[in-house]
């Protein structure tokens, strides 16, 4: 089992812990968020941690944050990697608000995991790739 250092930017969020159903780790927010329409922010998570060695977080929106607080994650999905450790480190998740919308501090907004990084590989460059064309995007069909 691996040991992850956690740091605490706001000790009145929930402590985060490993639920037993499900993989994902829920992120709270470490402040309670008024957005606008269209409007973007970067929305504190209150949480910084120490990955170990060969380890990224990988950031999410839960299922349900898009239903109850109409907002969507910019970059679809966020990668932390364990150089991102400083004492100052916050994690932090980007949002666009598709419509008015607050977000009240300790609500659950998105989730993580950690996973192993992806190992060395090296690039070969040839002229012809020998496996059967599948016809493109959509190449197995509608249903």
């Amino acid at each position: 089992m691996e040991k992850i250092q956690i740091k605490y930017f706001d000790n009145e969020i929930d402590k985060v812990e490993k639920i037993s159903k499900g993989d994902w780790i829920d992120l709270r927010s470490a402040e309670t968020i008024h957005l606008k329409k269209g409007e973007f922010r970067l929305i504190p998570l209150g949480v910084g941690m120490k990955l170990p060695e060969g380890y990224e977080a990988n950031i999410v929106p839960r299922s349900s944050t898009y239903k109850n607080f109409k907002i969507l994650q910019t970059n679809c999905f966020a990668v932390i990697d364990n150089s991102y450790s400083g004492d100052s480190d916050e994690w932090k998740l980007p949002v666009i608000a598709m419509e008015d919308t607050v977000i009240n501090k300790n609500d659950r907004i998105c989730q993580f995991r950690i996973n192993k990084i992806q190992s060395k590989i090296e690039f070969e460059e040839v002229e012809r790739l020998d496996e059967v064309s599948r016809g493109g995007i959509g190449s197995t069909g509608k249903a």
